[in-house]
């Protein structure tokens, strides 16, 4: 899922374990292995908002009317 990639990334750039990358983002340590394997449907929203906050990452939110 493209929302994880940019925290895949930061994790791999910063040589990160998943232990130190759920201190970093105030998650467990399992948590991290659901997000490092994808299982996005774990998280919220704001959750995953404040973990690409804490990598550094500007989130910008785009609302478009359903077609």
């Amino acid at each position: 899922f493209p929302v994880t990639i940019p925290l895949r990334r930061y994790i791999e750039k910063e040589n990160l374990t998943q232990q130190e990358a759920a201190s970093l983002f105030s998650v467990s340590q399992p948590r991290m292995s659901d997000l490092v394997r994808g299982k996005i449907g774990k998280f919220t929203i704001d959750m995953l908002v404040t973990m690409l906050a804490a990598s550094g990452t500007h989130v910008k939110l785009t609302l478009k009317k359903a077609a």
